[in-house]
């Protein structure tokens, strides 16, 4: 494990910010018509996940899938840098308070995980507001104009702060499985690739402390395993999420626009389980996928060019 040096943490920021921007980018289509479709959009409500793309392109333009990533990209780069960093600095204190022990391996990831996620969604989660707010309109029918005129709109007429904080206990709820199994998965499945299949997933890198590193597609394997095991688990808090956040952005929706459980209810109530708490998920496995897997494997690289240690030591015989 590396020191926790200032220039071990400063390194991890830009790693993890990077890993961010390229795997949102990444997905940045499929995260809008999920958006569009989650919350039932009117114009595509009855569209499935490609009918929705053609229609977006047809409606407005091929632009208009990125609707929104502007915003995501203001918000991801601090989120991913904090999360990533959190990360590694949670799981330091955890190994210093009960030792690096081999059974709490995986104890280890999870909580550090679960602590770093919730951690980043606190610190940009009107960001991810917002920039939900602008993936959901539609050309022309705008209502905000940008980041900013929707920052201000927000908190001036929906009720301050608490407005771009809508949904956050359902986010934290959804957070803790998602990001504590995501970091679980991955570095649980690293460690078994490395000590059992070294041969077809390794290869050899003087920097690491095991002598091994993870090739780039046994990093994204990894990574969108984990990414799909933690998305069963926490989707419908995501849901739950977005209503909550779109929830003013007209008269009808307003209902979805109380309380986490409330809106749970209303939702299971008048769409069920899988039209409902789990409408999208579909697109969230095609999403979700892809964007773990890309994220891991962009932070795994990035920190291996800026010298730091990405690996496992293993122990043999």
């Amino acid at each position: 494990m590396e020191t926790l040096t200032l220039s071990f943490i400063y390194k991890s920021l830009v790693a993890g910010g990077v890993a961010g921007m390229c795997a949102k980018t990444t997905v940045a289509p499929l995260d809008r018509i999920k958006i569009l479709l989650q919350a039932h959009n009117k114009h595509y409500k009855h569209d499935g996940v490609f009918s929705g793309l053609r229609n977006i392109v047809a409606r407005e333009n091929v632009w208009a899938l990125y609707k929104g990533n502007g915003a995501q990209m203001v918000r991801i780069f601090p989120y991913a840098s904090t999360q990533f960093t959190s990360f590694e600095l949670y799981k330091k204190v955890l190994q210093n308070f009960w030792g690096q022990q081999q059974s709490l391996r995986g104890l280890t990831s999870a909580m550090a995980g679960s602590a770093a996620g919730v951690t980043a969604v606190f610190l940009t989660y009107p960001l991810d507001t917002i920039r939900a707010r602008l993936a959901f309109q539609v050309s022309g029918e705008h209502i905000y104009s940008g980041i900013i005129n929707a920052a201000t709109t927000i908190f001036h007429t929906e009720g301050g702060l608490r407005a771009l904080y809508r949904g956050f206990s359902a986010t934290v709820c959804g957070m803790i499985p998602y990001a504590g199994l995501s970091f679980y998965c991955f570095e649980q499945m690293k460690y078994l690739c490395m000590k059992f299949l070294p041969q077809h997933t390794c290869r050899p890198c003087e920097k690491n402390t095991g002598g091994l590193v993870l090739k780039l597609p046994a990093k994204l394997l990894c990574g969108g395993l984990a990414g799909a095991v933690a998305q069963s688990f926490s989707y419908p808090f995501d849901v739950t999420r977005r209503r909550m956040q779109l929830a003013w952005m007209s008269e009808e929706t307003r209902k979805f626009g109380m309380g986490m459980v409330d809106t749970l209810r209303l939702i299971y109530r008048q769409d069920g389980v899988i039209r409902g708490l789990y409408r999208g998920m579909s697109i969230n496995y095609m999403r979700a996928i892809p964007m773990v897997a890309v994220s891991f494997s962009t932070y795994e690289v990035t920190k291996q060019l800026l010298g730091l240690d990405t690996g496992i030591a293993i122990k043999t015989g």
